[in-house]
């Protein structure tokens, strides 16, 4: 796991988000080796059209290059009305493109993150993850977090943190079965 930089995409764009908090409480508390680097800028990104593909803009490049430049990648996202925030979709796109070379081919992605319903976000989770490995990237399953907080405080919570910081580790140090 040594030197292993992980870029973070938050699927919220709120400031007080709570995934965005568990994206920084990770942040600071990664392992040794580890670098987990919040991607900030998702808003700024223009929708999705393959018209603006030859001159994507500044948000764009600098996302792809942020993600091409990482060795991981973590998405710590809400769920909203079932499915992933359209920021997150939107980015998801962006990094899917071109067609089977985009910067997110072949990239190792988890996905964890905290809602206030009773199923913590499990088909958000679950949509991002199928987008990644559709657009080429290699989802850890297993480092998949999705958590409740309806009856939890997830920040006090010492089990809960405890999965959270396993799934980091696992993310860092998923190594891919050899073809």
């Amino acid at each position: 796991m040594s030197d292993t930089r992980i870029a973070v995409l938050v699927g919220s764009l709120r400031a007080e988000s709570t995934n965005r908090k568990l994206a920084e409480k990770l942040a600071a508390e990664a392992p040794e080796g580890v670098t987990l680097e919040i991607v900030d800028g998702l808003g700024e990104l223009p929708f999705f059209n393959e018209d603006l593909e030859a001159e994507p803009g500044e948000a764009v490049t600098q996302l792809r290059k942020t993600i091409t430049e990482a060795d991981r990648v973590l998405i710590v996202t809400p769920e909203y009305n079932a499915t992933i925030p359209g920021v997150l979709k939107n980015a998801i796109d962006w990094l899917s493109r071109p067609y089977a070379a985009g910067a997110i081919k072949d990239k190792i992605v988890s996905v964890v993150g905290i809602t206030p319903t009773p199923y913590g976000g499990k088909w958000a989770h679950a949509d991002a993850a199928r987008s990644i490995g559709i657009a080429g990237g290699v989802v850890v399953e297993d480092a998949i977090v999705s958590q409740p907080a309806h009856e939890v405080d997830v920040f006090a919570d010492a089990e809960v943190q405890a999965r959270f910081s396993a799934a980091v580790e696992k993310l860092a140090g998923f190594q891919p079965a050899a073809v």
